[in-house]
């Protein structure tokens, strides 16, 4: 008897997931309007043996992208101690501005790409006082800098500052400073709104959804392990992420997608060693093609697209040029 009832239960808990998973596909019909943006990162571009300059004009001259995400990184504005260079950042805005696209401007420890926390060598030898000064005197020389620039249009606080997981160059990273640089952004910039990300799979946004003025998920659909096993996440519909959103309170024009998978991962971080057969294995032009449609019903106003450096990589190495002409289809619709 007892075991008759312990499978009824079992049996009614597998309807009820079985009805939720089906009414989840079922929202998942319905499609939003989204607006499209490109994260770009000049050591990317670099690490494929680009001519970075030459990859971010084109991007604005070809794509036409009406907004751009990138980062004032703390090792490159600041690689000596208490001297400043601006130079790629001031180019990349004003040359934002010529084409009039809208940046993001990421500042914190952690930006966008590898090797995920761009902090510099002489911070590694500092007191835990001294690095939150040096940290925050960083933040507020580049907000006082970017704050009054027409193209700004949002700042990012840290790239997905609130993950349980530690990965890439990160040992070091100070969580607890996210809510530091927050307030200190709003402080000296009170204009603009602040965008904090999170991971879309790996994290259940708790903290990141309430901390800035808008809220951005990554949306991988295909990735591959340290190990090499490639999962994908096909099973999951697009309004698992919607109504994760309003769960913590965002709705439709503060909740966007940060980073929209749109180029392969390789073996050991490097495209020199994975060859096209095995990038192809987590990116074709169908694959990307699908990322698109499933973005237009995750219910999130904005999509900033991943892997501009390697359409162009394929476009300019490879004569490949199938998904840079698909992202230029897309966005400019």
């Amino acid at each position: 008897m007892k075991f008759k009832k312990i499978m009824l239960i079992l049996l009614i808990i597998f309807a009820l997931v079985a009805i939720l998973y089906a009414l989840l596909w079922l929202c998942s019909i319905r499609k939003y309007p989204v607006e499209y943006g490109i994260s770009f990162n000049q050591y990317h571009a670099e690490s494929l043996g680009l001519d970075w300059q030459e990859t971010y004009l084109a991007m604005l001259t070809d794509l036409k992208p009406k907004y751009v995400r990138i980062a004032a990184m703390w090792n490159e504005v600041e690689s000596v101690q208490g001297q400043f260079d601006f130079t790629k950042v001031d180019w990349m805005m004003d040359k934002a501005s010529e084409h009039n696209t809208k940046v993001t401007l990421v500042v914190g420890q952690k930006a966008p790409r590898w090797p995920e926390c761009h902090v510099p060598e002489w911070s590694n030898v500092l007191s835990k006082d001294d690095y939150d000064i040096a940290l925050l005197n960083y933040v507020s020389e580049v907000v006082s800098r970017y704050k009054d620039n027409d193209e700004l249009e949002l700042w990012q606080v840290e790239n997905e500052p609130f993950i349980k997981f530690r990965f890439g160059e990160c040992g070091g990273f100070q969580e607890e400073l996210t809510y530091d640089e927050i307030n200190l952004v709003r402080e000296l910039d009170p204009n603009h709104k602040i965008i904090i990300t999170d991971s879309g799979e790996l994290s259940t946004w708790r903290k990141a959804s309430g901390a800035g003025d808008l809220f951005g998920t990554t949306l991988y659909r295909v990735i591959r392990r340290p190990s090499g096993m490639i999962l994908n996440y096909d099973w999951l519909p697009p309004a698992h992420y919607r109504f994760k959103a309003k769960f913590w309170g965002r709705s439709f024009n503060n909740f966007y997608i940060s980073e929209l998978q749109a180029e392969p991962w390789f073996t050991d971080l490097d495209v020199q060693n994975t060859t096209l057969s095995e990038q192809a294995k987590t990116m074709t032009p169908d694959r990307l093609e699908k990322n698109f449609d499933y973005a237009s019903r995750v219910g999130a106003s904005r999509a900033y697209l991943w892997g501009v450096e390697w359409w162009y990589w394929m476009r300019e190495s490879k004569q490949q040029g199938a998904f840079w002409n698909l992202v230029r289809e897309k966005i400019t619709d």
